[in-house]
């Protein structure tokens, strides 16, 4: 009798959905009548290959519906959504390295911006080291994304992060960093002398001002 049911469970279990069918057929609902009929095939197979891996399908929907709703050409698009799949993939070894076993979703896409933005995985994976309560590893890896497409070099982005972090600022002071330097940008300064004001740790001058080549101090925005 104990043989009977197991073998029935097994039969059940065989026509059951996969998680990485459940995903493919959401993709296809999702994307049908959205993108061209060859990228939603090549999308479904990407992420029900990603959904078996335990990545996140969501970025590839958004990344497909963003590509076909601009005209991308549809081999483009679908490059686009293998090469993000393969970013998440690399994000969630990076932040695994930094001691987060099963990195969130949101973590994931964050590691994922972040490659895309030009940081290393051995950056993703350090600032996922101190990225610990109260800091999101998904809210500080979209910082330094978000850093580096202004044009401030990775290395920097990612010690200005880590300095304010070490010092115990809030979530919302690091929020307020983009902003900040972009409004430093707009007084003249570059990216990495905006960011090099901003800094409070390794001699960094934070709120103190800085003294410019020509003598004249400039007055810098953070809010103490």
């Amino acid at each position: 009798m104990r043989l009977f049911w197991l073998t029935a469970a097994i039969a059940v279990a065989a026509h059951l959905p996969t998680r990485s069918a459940l995903a493919a057929q959401d993709v296809a609902a999702r994307l049908e009548g959205r993108a061209p009929a060859t990228v939603v095939r090549a999308v479904q197979t990407i992420a029900q290959d990603a959904a078996a891996r335990g990545l996140p399908v969501e970025p590839l929907i958004q990344k497909t519906l963003e590509g076909s709703a601009k005209g991308v050409p549809p081999e483009r698009v679908v490059a686009a959504v293998r090469l993000l799949a393969a970013r998440l993939d690399e994000a969630r070894t990076a932040l695994q390295g930094a001691g987060i076993a099963t990195p969130g979703p949101e973590a994931l896409e964050g590691g994922a911006y972040a490659l895309s933005a030009g940081l290393s995985a051995d950056q993703v994976r350090d600032l996922g080291r101190v990225s610990r309560p109260l800091y999101d590893p998904a809210l500080t890896l979209h910082i330094a994304a978000t850093l580096t497409a202004l044009g401030v070099p990775a290395p920097r982005g990612v010690q200005l992060l880590r300095h304010m972090i070490q010092a115990g600022r809030t979530p919302n002071d690091l929020l307020d960093l983009p902003g900040e330097v972009q409004a430093s940008m707009a007084r003249g300064a570059s990216a990495a002398e905006a960011v090099e004001a901003l800094d409070i740790g390794d001699g960094g001058l934070g709120h103190q001002g800085h003294q410019g080549e020509e003598g004249r101090e400039r007055e810098h925005p953070h809010r103490p």
